[in-house]
């Protein structure tokens, strides 16, 4: 329980954050009222902002909430600091929100939204080493697994969870969940700036 429970909590913030946010600007479009936000003086990076900042408000109370609960109902040990493990997951979730705020600008209706986010759901959880080691992977699928946030996060919420390590153990992972999350954050707005021309 103390190898899974941990991995259970980073797998759900990114199922919650990716559901949410890739309902956030279809459900605009399906009731219409999409075009009342575009013509605000609103800028594109404002209006983003302003659907995303719930989420992340929800997606750290929902990490609190989790943590707590693996901590004193399974008997997790935090060794680490929760600082730094709540730190690691703002930077997760620009990658899960940009990814759900990108299959939000390709989706026509929230139904295909949400296959749409199931249809990446499940490659995360598979190549995250969530269930199997990575390194009993084929190599071709390890060089996948560099492209996935989850992997990274993991491996912090793990380190800092049973082994008290801290940022200059784990800098490697949180540079590429910076970068991953800045990459796909970056190409969904620029995605939703194309929408909105």
């Amino acid at each position: 329980q103390n190898f899974y429970v941990p991995g259970i909590v980073a797998f759900l913030i990114m199922l919650i954050t990716l559901l949410f946010t890739s309902m956030a600007i279809i459900r605009e479009k399906e009731t219409g009222t999409m075009e009342q936000l575009i013509v605000t003086p609103m800028r594109p990076f404002e209006l983003i902002l302003g659907k995303t900042i719930p989420y992340i408000i929800i997606a750290q109370a929902q990490m609190a909430m989790v943590t707590a609960f693996a901590m004193f109902w399974f008997d997790v040990p935090m060794k680490g600091s929760a600082p730094l493990l709540f730190g690691a997951a703002c930077l997760f979730l620009l990658s899960t929100l940009g990814i759900g705020l990108f299959i939000s600008t390709i989706s026509a209706t929230q139904q295909q939204a949400m296959m749409t986010t199931f249809f990446f759901i499940l490659p995360f959880f598979m190549l995250s080493g969530f269930v199997f080691p990575i390194e009993n992977m084929p190599s071709p699928v390890q060089w996948f697994t560099y492209l996935n946030p989850l992997r990274y996060f993991l491996v912090i919420i793990r380190g800092v969870f049973l082994k008290g390590i801290g940022f200059p153990i784990l800098w490697p992972q949180f540079a590429a969940l910076a970068a991953l999350g800045l990459l796909v954050f970056g190409g969904a707005v620029s995605r939703f700036k194309k929408r909105l021309d």
